[in-house]
């Protein structure tokens, strides 16, 4: 089942904007010469993690001082927040080299992605929520590392934390000192070095496992391409107005967000082309169903449906299908309704154009698609929860069996 022909491959990656195709089997072959550092050793990214954060948060995770951290880490938030007392010492140096931007992050950049963002963000919320959120659920490895990870037993809590992520990024001052995405990111780096240390200690994950350690780099660059590459060629595809400037933009917010996150410079894409290039080897070819991937979908999609979306269950998964493709719905067993398919493939292109002042002439549907647009943003406002903040905290364990 998990297995994809090479035409298959090419369909479901035109279906999802992510255009062309590399051999899935084939070694590492996208070139350094194409990263924001211009250069590097060449290495596989799928055997690179966190040599900066992993062995300090394996031995504070054996030390037992992980509660201790993440009572201390609910206060840091804003960007210009000083590093908790709380912390144990070599924490706090440890942030002190990385909580920062890098050397090459570019503030007017950064300024114009959050305008773009603040300007868009209704297309963002939906794409980034009903598109790469469900994308990640026939990400195999993605699948089941969240499954079997701690936060796998309590989705809700665990979807509240990755809105909290995308929320923060797309902040109209997320990368400015009153911000709080810096803070986010490497609250989210620390979570990445304790998963990498916890996982494979759960016999359920590695029965089903390909890798030894989760979460490498090439894993943090599948993810990336499943929003911000995906976003991209979707709002391209539907027609909004994109200017080449708030392209570079939105890619430059990612990029710096890849390298808070721990990425090495040299596998971070410095254009959009590379960007795809990238996408096409790493993302399109692995995409596939698992066991824990359909179980994730169903309660995503089953937490968004007991919003007040103001459509049916039906319109939402064929939403989803729309979004992703029919071969992604089949995947996950998403129950079809022709009404609701043709209601989805009429009135979103009608609305976007409406919206958009491409056309005078207001569709029939606008109030229904505009009020599901509003509720699945206000969700995402939300943060997933009933308006609390949801604060990001370190495990120290797995899902139970």
């Amino acid at each position: 089942m998990e297995n994809l022909s090479r035409r298959g491959v090419l369909s479901l990656g035109v279906a999802l904007g992510l255009v062309g195709v590399a051999d899935g089997a084939k070694a590492w072959a996208w070139p350094s010469a194409d990263s924001v550092a211009g250069a590097g050793t060449g290495a596989d990214p799928e055997y690179v993690w966190d040599s900066a954060t992993d062995p300090l948060m394996a031995a504070l995770l054996e030390n037992g001082s992980v509660p201790s951290i993440n009572t201390a880490m609910a206060g840091w938030v804003n960007n210009a927040d000083p590093l908790p007392g709380g912390f144990p010492a070599e924490l706090t140096a440890h942030l002190r080299q990385v909580n920062r931007l890098p050397s090459w992050a570019d503030r007017t950049k950064l300024t114009r992605a959050a305008d773009f963002n603040r300007r868009r963000d209704t297309y963002l919320f939906m794409l980034y929520g009903l598109g790469g959120g469900i994308m990640s659920t026939v990400i195999p490895r993605e699948a089941r590392s969240v499954y079997w990870s701690a936060g796998g037993a309590d989705m809700q809590d665990r979807a509240a934390k990755t809105f909290t992520f995308g929320y923060d990024l797309s902040q109209l001052k997320a990368f400015e000192p009153t911000g709080q995405f810096v803070v986010t990111a490497n609250k989210t780096r620390l979570v990445h070095a304790a998963v990498r240390h916890l996982l494979p200690r759960s016999p359920h994950w590695t029965s089903g496992a390909d890798q030894d350690i989760p979460i490498s780099a090439a894993d943090i660059l599948v993810t990336f391409h499943s929003l911000g590459t995906y976003v991209r060629s979707k709002l391209i595809e539907w027609k909004v107005p994109f200017p080449a400037a708030d392209q570079e933009a939105f890619l430059h917010s990612w990029q710096v967000a890849l390298h808070l996150l721990g990425v090495p410079d040299e596998y971070i894409p410095k254009t959009w082309a590379a960007a795809e290039a990238q996408s096409a080897q790493v993302l399109t070819p692995i995409l596939a169903p698992t066991t824990e991937g359909i179980k994730l979908a169903e309660e995503l999609l089953g937490l968004t449906a007991q919003i007040d979306l103001g459509v049916t269950r039906g319109f939402l998964n064929e939403f989803v299908r729309y979004v992703l493709s029919d071969e992604v719905g089949d995947w996950l067993g998403l129950r079809r309704d022709p009404v609701a398919a043709a209601l989805v493939r009429t009135a979103w292109p009608a609305y976007i154009k409406f919206r958009e002042g491409l056309s005078p002439i207001m569709p029939g549907t606008f109030y229904l698609v505009d009020q599901f647009v509003r509720a699945l943003a206000m969700l995402f406002l939300n943060k997933g929860s009933s308006g609390a903040t949801t604060p990001i905290t370190i495990p120290t364990g797995n899902r139970p069996g």
